[in-house]
């Protein structure tokens, strides 16, 4: 080897021990190349699963008998369904069904048991949450098959016989459109949100204007909300633009309230960008507060519901979801804009995303504090 190519190669094995060196520096961004993988094995690995069971049910009997016991036991057997211990009236399980509390309804109708002991063949009803086709799918098909699983199998009644009748409720066509495009709402203020905001102190760093403001009379609260507010305006902007692609491009059908929808808007946005704020004062510059910002939206966008059925998820992945607003967020705007869901029925979803946004406003507090220290 010549004098020229031992030279060449010290050269880059100096630049590769640098490499390594600045590496071992930034442990944020080594821990985020290691972190990203791992996070995408476990969630697609254990938890996305497109093929639900264990489904929430609910049952309207207008008369107890074993032929409705045997029907509702075949169809607990098939591990696609978790039946209420009690029946209800067809008003009851219709407002389960709309807040998102059942996937399924199943409704005998009356003297089911006496026409089918006379050969009538009664109807079966079943109304399912068809918002997310892919959810109901094969528990649909499951159902759809049962009468000619359980053909004969009545003693003593061989001509026994129902059907099925399916109703799929909010989104009979079972268009995806009509599922995805309304909670695109969510994930583009998720993702511009955190992303915008998480660079807003790093920002100031990088640029020398946190002098300016150390020696401003400005208390930290006051920096967070003048940081947030231009933003929230820039959220409900993008929001229109989704919502005229969704009612004239899309044609999505919107049955309820819009102007419920954009009130319930502002703590989403407010906890989206308290995040990026958070990760902005923990951030050492504006790239690592945008590798924080994947962190924080990549497991939000697969365990909140909207790519894959969030009732198909293991516990701890359901609970995990359970923590982030984009959960509740795609809860409220399905539930409103295409179930016709009142204030009263989604209000519940509105907790957890103001005690997130209150968590997140602490700790960006505490750590812009410590910033300007």
């Amino acid at each position: 080897m010549s004098l020229r190519m031992r030279a060449g190669m010290r050269r880059l094995l100096a630049i590769v021990a640098k490499e390594f060196i600045q590496m071992r520096r930034d442990r944020l961004t080594f821990a985020m190349m290691i972190g990203i993988p791992i996070i995408q094995l476990t969630l697609f690995g254990f938890a996305i699963n497109t093929d639900p069971k264990h489904l929430p049910a609910a049952i309207v009997v207008h008369e107890s008998s074993a032929w409705s016991r045997a029907i509702i036991d075949a169809a607990a057997r098939t591990g696609y369904f978790d039946f209420l211990d009690r029946s209800l009236s067809h008003q009851q399980a219709d407002r389960l069904l709309r807040r998102g509390e059942v996937q399924f309804v199943l409704e005998f109708p009356e003297q089911f048991s006496r026409k089918l002991v006379r050969g009538e063949h009664p109807s079966l009803l079943v109304m399912a949450d068809a918002t997310d086709p892919v959810t109901i799918g094969n528990a649909l098909g499951v159902l759809a098959t049962m009468p000619e699983q359980l053909a004969g199998r009545f003693p003593g009644h061989p001509n026994a016989a129902f059907g099925v009748v399916i109703h799929r409720q909010y989104n009979p066509e079972g268009i995806t459109q009509y599922n995805i495009v309304p909670a695109l709402m969510g994930v583009i203020l998720t993702m511009t949100m955190v992303l915008v905001t998480s660079v807003a102190i790093t920002r100031e760093h990088e640029r020398g204007t946190m002098e300016y403001l150390l020696v401003s009379p400005v208390h930290p609260i006051e920096v967070m909300m003048g940081k947030l507010l231009p933003y929230i305006l820039v959220g409900y902007l993008q929001v229109a633009l989704v919502l005229l692609a969704a009612i004239f491009l899309f044609h999505v059908p919107i049955r309820g309230s819009i102007g419920l929808v954009l009130a319930l808007m502002l703590p989403f946005i407010a906890a989206n960008l308290a995040m990026g704020i958070t990760f902005s004062t923990m951030a050492r510059n504006q790239m690592q507060a945008m590798q924080m910002s994947f962190f924080f939206f990549l497991p939000s966008i697969l365990l909140s519901g909207f790519m894959f059925p969030f009732r198909g998820m293991p516990d701890w992945a359901q609970w995990l979801g359970e923590a982030l607003p984009l959960t509740h967020f795609l809860r409220i705007v399905r539930g409103v804009l295409l179930k016709q869901a009142q204030a009263t029925e989604v209000l519940v979803e509105l907790w957890p995303i103001l005690i997130f946004f209150l968590l997140a406003m602490v700790v960006a507090v505490v750590r812009y504090r410590r910033t300007l220290d």
